[in-house]
């Protein structure tokens, strides 16, 4: 047998194993996310949102908005948090202000650094403003429904609960190029991470959401124990672990508004995410980028015309798992023709995952460790 004969079984053989995967995403999707909501709780305790904010994003307002405007039976307090005085989001924050009187506020603005992690500095200046036990920690970019914190609080009052974080689909808030990056969102992260899940192979903590108590917080050494690390929430969720506790996934979706206004935005952030995970999981980052199939049935294809049914059956199968994405989550981030474009795109920045030794984040140039540590490049090379 010659070496493109065996190029061309192994290729075909990935794109079968990978149209499986989509298929049996698709039905994930389905069981996992069509589960009913738990019972509210009663009485429902008290509860303070952490919202660490930097820059004025599309639709600021609206996503915070949605915040204050929770159905929840409990107490709630919302402290909003930035590094500088000038920053644009404050903006929206003395409008939502002015819009809620009723509502029990607090800004925090402070430039004292704790660490490389911007967000999470933020964090160590903002907890000393939260007045109440329950807390929950969710990404400026993050637009929730009406009954977002009762479902929240319900599941971290479950049994061996120590946190709670939240699946999330994309939504593009800034043009066809953030609707391009939504759609990397919703019809692979997602479904991916919830067929980790039902299969046993993840365990997510994800930026959407981090909802814990004081008490949690302290023990895993409070928001400065994670000052140096870039993917902090994956690190929170780790450590809250430890102690035999569980991350908690509710079965609903939150949405993430995706910014990215141009092809060179979106590959930055999508290395970004990359290499993080490559880092600190380097396996799960390879089996995510050997599932996807049409890559591999196009070079299989290349070879010999007989696999060309290969992609026929992988566009039927991302667009299975598109469909029940969109129906589930009643979004539909942007023309399912776009699929295949953004199927290439996304191994295009999984094979950059691996060659990308450093990543651009708020205008710094940061190298990333394999426990998720971030040191300055400039500094690390001097």
């Amino acid at each position: 047998m010659t070496i493109i004969a065996i190029l061309w079984i192994m290729l075909a053989a990935l794109s079968v194993a990978g149209v499986a995967y989509q298929c049996a995403s698709a039905i994930a999707v389905w069981r996992t996310l069509g589960t009913p909501a738990a019972a509210a709780l009663d009485p429902a305790p008290a509860v303070t949102l952490l919202k660490p904010l930097y820059g004025l994003e599309p639709q600021l307002a609206e996503n915070l908005g949605g915040f204050v405007a929770q159905d929840y039976a409990g107490a709630q307090q919302i402290v909003f948090g930035v590094s500088d005085a000038d920053d644009a989001a404050l903006a929206a924050v003395t409008t939502l202000k002015a819009v809620h009187p009723g509502v029990d506020i607090a800004t925090i603005v402070d430039d004292e650094r704790h660490g490389s992690n911007a967000k999470v500095s933020n964090l160590v200046n903002m907890i000393g403003a939260a007045k109440h036990d329950v807390l929950v920690v969710t990404d400026s970019d993050i637009a929730v429904s009406t009954d977002y914190l009762t479902r929240v609080v319900a599941a971290l009052a479950l049994p061996g609960v120590g946190a709670v974080t939240c699946l999330y689909h994309g939504r593009g808030d800034a043009g066809d190029w953030s609707r391009l990056a939504a759609q990397g969102i919703s019809y692979g992260f997602l479904p991916s991470v919830v067929m980790g899940l039902r299969l046993g192979l993840a365990e997510p903590c994800m930026g959407s959401t981090i909802a814990l108590t004081r008490e949690t917080l302290d023990a895993i050494g409070g928001f400065a124990a994670f000052a140096d690390i870039l993917a902090d929430d994956h690190a929170i969720g780790v450590a809250v672990r430890v102690p035999g506790l569980h991350v908690a996934v509710p079965a609903f979706t939150v949405a993430h508004g995706c910014v990215e206004a141009s092809l060179s935005a979106l590959i930055a952030h999508e290395t970004r995410w990359n290499v993080t995970i490559r880092r600190l999981d380097p396996w799960g980052y390879l089996g995510h980028g050997l599932v996807n199939p049409l890559p591999f049935a196009l070079a299989a294809a290349a070879i010999h015309p007989t696999a060309w049914p290969l992609i026929a059956a992988t566009v039927v199968a991302r667009s299975a798992v598109a469909v029940a994405v969109d129906r589930i989550t009643r979004t539909r981030p942007g023309p399912y023709w776009w699929l295949p474009a953004r199927d290439i795109l996304t191994f295009g920045l999984f094979i950059a995952g691996f060659l990308v030794q450093s990543v651009n984040w708020r205008g710094s140039r940061l190298r990333v460790a394999r426990d998720g540590s971030i040191t300055d490049k400039a500094n690390a090379d001097a």
